[in-house]
């Protein structure tokens, strides 16, 4: 008897206990002509093959519960996935042991999970893939760093999916629904396709947690969708940011020096650091150890979600002190708009290219650009860091994509890159901020040229 009253009685029913029973038992064992009755063959601890007339065999686990006898089907003897053969059925006995010992009871609990798994049936056939969405978004804003994250999450469900699928019931949706969605932009927006096949397919996978769906997902993508879709990175080929070589970097700087305000200083500091213009924009002096000559910039204000440290060169040190006698406060902006303390818009920063490429005679290209004759934008600054890295000097990828903090994709690798190479970073930010002051007469091939694998 357990502490709860159970007994798992092993007397021999029919024609007797036979002790442990074997597959060829199971298979061999013949209902007998001369009982009326179902006859069982115990397999220990409850367990008991029940053979009835005309030799239909089942598995039936037999217990007594708070002085109760009970009588539990385990299913039909046979060969999976219809029957329960005989190892299956131990399992099935050891599950239902151990309920009686935490002080469930089997057979109530499985009647709970019928239940259970009915409503959730009746739930799915009016849960529709809208609804699903919205509860998703919902269990999901408490971990997203800000609110327009959501926006685009339910902007990209507004404009893509829910025309198609939105009012279907979220169990009725397959491959073919999800194909009818995805494909009229997944060659037109490649990119936006790609973000769409992604959400769908955590709506499905939350739906399918809340018991609302089966089976597997239809916007998988490796071993399903893969096969009827192209690569989104084969369909169209990736458009960088416009940058400017890294030749041109000194006379750029030089006729950016001459603007005055804070957006100018702010993009030359940008440009200094290689960082994005998110992160500069939001700077903080407490942010700033001028004596360790370091920028801490906090985890929630990095694309990573993870602290970076930045060098500072004494030419990013020499920009610091211009802006220096505007700071009241330890908590005050180091770049701060027109309205005190509040933040530089991305716009700003854009304007100040734009306008300098201001000027030039209609149908010319403009003094600022790339390769292409793209006019550049500020973001693409970190590109031409890169390709300058790359092509002149020594200290490698990993340093240079630490300067720019960009998360290892390789696992194995990243789990034993503990260093953020600090001092490693020191020399090629000096270096950088001396290449940004170096006018065009004065810049000379530093090293040969060698590939930059791009992360």
């Amino acid at each position: 008897m357990t502490p709860l009253g159970v007994d798992l009685g092993v007397e021999g029913l029919g024609v007797g206990h036979m002790g442990k029973l074997s597959a060829v038992m199971v298979k061999s064992l013949r209902f007998p002509g001369d009982k009326a009755r179902p006859v069982r063959f115990g397999d220990g601890d409850g367990l008991y093959l029940q053979i009835a007339p005309g030799d239909t065999k089942s598995w039936l686990f037999r217990y007594t519960l708070n002085g109760k006898a009970r009588e539990m089907g385990l299913g039909a003897v046979g060969d999976p996935p219809d029957g329960v053969p005989l190892a299956k059925a131990r399992i099935l006995a050891s599950e239902a042991r151990a309920k009686l010992r935490n002080g469930t009871d089997p057979i109530g609990n499985r009647q709970a999970e019928r239940e259970a798994k009915a409503k959730a049936e009746a739930e799915a056939t009016q849960r529709t893939f809208r609804s699903a969405a919205a509860e998703l978004l919902e269990s999901k804003r408490a971990g997203w760093r800000n609110a327009k994250h959501g926006a685009q999450w339910l902007a990209t469900l507004e404009a893509h999916v829910f025309p198609a699928i939105g009012d279907m019931p979220i169990a009725a949706i397959g491959t073919a629904e999800v194909l009818r969605v995805l494909r009229p932009i997944w060659e037109r927006v490649p990119e936006t396709a790609s973000r769409v096949r992604q959400r769908i397919e955590a709506v499905l996978d939350a739906a399918r947690v809340k018991g609302w769906r089966e089976g597997e997902n239809p916007a998988r993508w490796k071993g399903h969708l893969a096969g009827e879709l192209p690569s989104p990175r084969k369909v169209k080929r990736v458009q960088h940011r416009p940058a400017l070589p890294w030749e041109q970097m000194g006379a750029f700087m030089a006729a950016l020096s001459e603007r005055d305000g804070i957006a100018p200083l702010a993009l030359r500091f940008v440009i200094l650091t290689a960082a994005r213009t998110g992160e500069v924009r939001g700077m903080r002096w407490r942010e700033v150890d001028l004596e360790g000559k370091v920028w801490v910039v906090p985890g929630d204000r990095m694309k990573a979600a993870r602290t970076h440290r930045v060098p500072l060169s004494p030419a990013a040190l020499s920009l610091l002190a211009e802006v220096r006698p505007l700071m009241t406060k330890a908590d005050d902006l180091v770049f701060p708009s027109v309205r005190k303390n509040v933040p530089l818009s991305d716009m700003a920063l854009s304007e100040v290219v734009r306008r300098m490429n201001e000027g030039g005679e209609a149908g010319t290209p403009p003094p600022w650009r790339d390769a292409e004759g793209r006019a550049i934008v500020p973001h693409g600054f970190r590109s031409t860091f890169r390709d300058w890295a790359g092509e002149t000097r020594p200290e490698g990828r990993e340093v240079v994509e630490r300067a720019l903090a960009h998360t290892i994709k390789d696992k194995a690798e990243a789990a034993y890159a503990r260093s953020d190479l600090l001092e490693k970073r020191r020399p090629l930010m000096d270096a950088w901020a001396e290449q940004c002051h170096r006018l065009p007469a004065q810049v000379v091939a530093l090293a040969p040229r060698r590939a930059q694998q791009v992360g």
